[in-house]
């Protein structure tokens, strides 16, 4: 005769503890007004400590990820403009003068104004988990004029392509001349439909300097400045729905936005 026993497993879950914030130090290196004749000097040190994550096994193994945010003040780090960078597993990140005030440029901040900034580290485990903030950093920082894409060297951008009437033309008509918003952003809004393509002109009669991108709904601006070595960017393909729909070339930020009307 058999006899079955069963016992019932005991069960060993591992429970998050908690962690210490990182402590966020800073050394800025030059003054607050950042100068673009001296952009590869250093500008700004950061160095924070491990939050030493815990659990009821002990200090956790896993890697954690870094990640720089920066944000104007007032705003607390809600602000869309702010930035986050990631600084993957290291505990300290230096930046130039022309490193820190490309961080400035992505947020779109006015140059040659003072801007007072915030400075913090977020530190996370795996998807993004159990976040910790180091204490806040506080400057007073006067960005230059930086651009994250070459600006069009005739002072004017034109749309071309097959989403336009005159189809692609090196020479498009005047009524596809983009409106100048300053000197680092154009726009202008025309009727698309579906399955077409446009890209970005300069030069009347040239098909260099040339930009274009990848996402119909906006995205980052590749650009082909007719120098040795590049090539031309992907033709923007068109929004799924028919409709107007206003286009933005920002030359500071690297980006172009396509919203329907």
């Amino acid at each position: 005769m058999v006899v079955l026993a069963s016992c019932k497993k005991d069960e060993h879950k591992i429970y998050y503890e908690g962690g210490t914030a990182p402590a966020l130090t800073a050394a800025f290196t030059t003054t607050s007004t950042l100068d673009s004749t001296h952009k590869n000097d250093p500008a700004l040190k950061l160095s924070w400590t491990n939050p030493d994550y815990q659990f009821t096994t002990g200090v956790s193994s896993h890697d954690v990820t870094y990640y720089l945010q920066v944000d104007t003040t007032g705003s607390n780090f809600t602000n869309p403009n702010k930035l986050e960078v990631s600084i993957s597993k290291d505990l300290s990140v230096n930046y130039t003068v022309k490193e820190l005030n490309g961080l400035l440029s992505r947020m779109n901040l006015l140059e040659d104004i003072p801007h007072n900034m915030e400075f913090r580290i977020k530190a996370t485990l795996d998807n993004n988990s159990v976040p910790l903030y180091s204490n806040v950093i506080k400057q007073t920082i006067t960005p230059y004029l930086d651009v994250v894409v070459p600006l069009p060297p005739t002072g004017d951008l034109y749309i071309t392509g097959n989403a336009m009437a005159s189809d692609w033309t090196n020479s498009p008509p005047a009524n596809q001349k983009m409106t100048k918003v300053s000197k680092v952003e154009y726009t202008i809004t025309v009727p698309l439909v579906s399955g077409k393509q446009y890209k970005f002109l300069s030069t009347p009669g040239q098909w260099q300097p040339q930009y274009g991108g990848k996402d119909k709904n906006g995205g980052d601006l590749a650009y082909n400045m007719g120098l040795p070595g590049q090539s031309d960017p992907d033709a923007i393909p068109t929004p799924d729905a028919a409709g107007n729909y206003k286009i933005t070339v920002n030359f500071k930020t690297g980006k172009y936005t396509v919203d329907k009307q």
